[in-house]
């Protein structure tokens, strides 16, 4: 293949340096009063194309960016939420990679009400809903935010999970290899020979390296955190360390796409625990399976009683939103006048509608 390819032609184009700044400044970017990312200069939003046929540049470009709208939602967490910020596990030594959970002050000790809030997979973090949402639209429709404060106003303790920070990368060590001709006992020109050949097929590789990988990023290794290298390792963790650990009589979880799969596997390891402590779960987009994950026959059914609300299902755009009411649910857990939960939210196809009218119906349903 190589040999078939004009790498000199393909590489007249040279990519820019991959060095981006590390604050929302340095890209000239800030957020305004109503949450909307827009250009300092210009009042513009984000603009993603920002070099015309620089596809993996731009790409790596939003990228950058995406990774300082992850601290600055953490920051909202812990100074407009009043959120902290939790390391795990809880016994881990210095050296050892961790990650963190974010949580109220009366988390743990709120005798009445829980709010356990998980999203989905892919680049989000704790907070966040959706990054692009967060990018294009704005922070109330990307993050968690609105959800944490009304809880927070309404009673609730709360506990923002993070399960997609799942390991810490650090540069892979360089590996020595020791040349053929000095470990070799063939003889000198065949020696040679190979080590020619050797060196030609190296250049080569390199050459069309550079076309893939003109920035020659550093390899990179994982280092998985213990008992949380997956989303749903981190919620089984979160729930024994804390969540079962907690006071409230009365939990509730709102998961959102791969996070519903998250409950649902926690469900399975945890059935009695969860079925003791868990009165509603809301699912928002959520790819869960309970025949895939093998839930067992009475873990359906409990999902199943008493079904008090549905979100629209509409099987030829693959979009499906259910809310779960379990057995406590008659209790006046959500408010003052004891109201059930009806319909709540419809499927649509855009995904900005999907989270804000489910989010927004959650709010009316469940808070109100």
């Amino acid at each position: 293949l190589l040999s078939r390819i004009d790498l000199d032609e393909l590489m007249k184009k040279d990519e820019p340096p991959l060095d981006f700044p590390d604050t929302l400044e340095g890209f000239e970017y800030a957020f305004n009063e109503k949450g909307q990312l827009r250009h300092i200069k210009t009042g513009e939003p984000f603009v993603f194309n920002y070099r015309e046929d620089l596809h993996r540049w731009n790409q790596k470009r939003y990228e950058a960016l995406g990774e300082i709208i992850t601290k600055y939602v953490y920051e909202l967490l812990e100074k407009d939420c009043n959120l902290k910020k939790i390391s795990i596990p809880v016994d881990a030594t210095e050296s050892e990679p961790k990650s963190f959970i974010f949580m109220s002050d009366d988390a743990l000790t709120n005798p009445q009400k829980l709010m356990v809030l998980i999203h989905g997979s892919g680049v989000v973090r704790a907070g966040q809903w959706a990054r692009r949402l967060i990018i294009n639209e704005d922070l109330d429709s990307g993050t968690q935010i609105p959800f944490i404060k009304r809880a927070v106003d309404e009673g609730y303790g709360v506990i923002v999970l993070n399960p997609n920070e799942n390991y810490i990368e650090v540069e892979k060590p360089k590996m020595h290899v020791q040349s053929s001709s000095d470990s070799s006992d063939e003889p000198a020109e065949k020696r040679e020979r190979k080590d020619k050949v050797c060196k030609e097929t190296k250049k080569r590789r390199d050459f069309y390296e550079k076309y893939r990988n003109p920035q020659r990023e550093k390899e990179m290794m994982q280092l998985y955190i213990r008992e949380n290298g997956s989303p749903e390792e981190h919620a089984i963790y979160v729930w024994d360390h804390f969540i079962a650990q907690s006071a409230a009589e009365n939990v509730f979880f709102v998961a959102h796409s791969y996070g519903g799969l998250a409950f649902v596997e926690l469900m399975i390891q945890r059935e009695a625990d969860v079925k003791s402590k868990v009165t509603a779960v809301a699912l928002t987009d959520s790819v869960h399976n309970v025949w895939h994950q093998e839930a067992g026959k009475t873990i359906r059914e409990w999902m199943r009683e008493p079904l008090l609300g549905v979100f629209s299902h509409i099987r030829e755009q693959n979009l499906f939103f259910s809310i779960w009411s379990m057995n406590n649910f008659r209790r006046d857990v959500f408010g003052k006048n004891k109201k059930k939960m009806t319909f709540l939210a419809r499927a649509t196809t855009d995904q900005k509608d999907d989270i804000m009218l489910t989010t927004d119906h959650l709010h009316i349903q469940m808070f109100s």
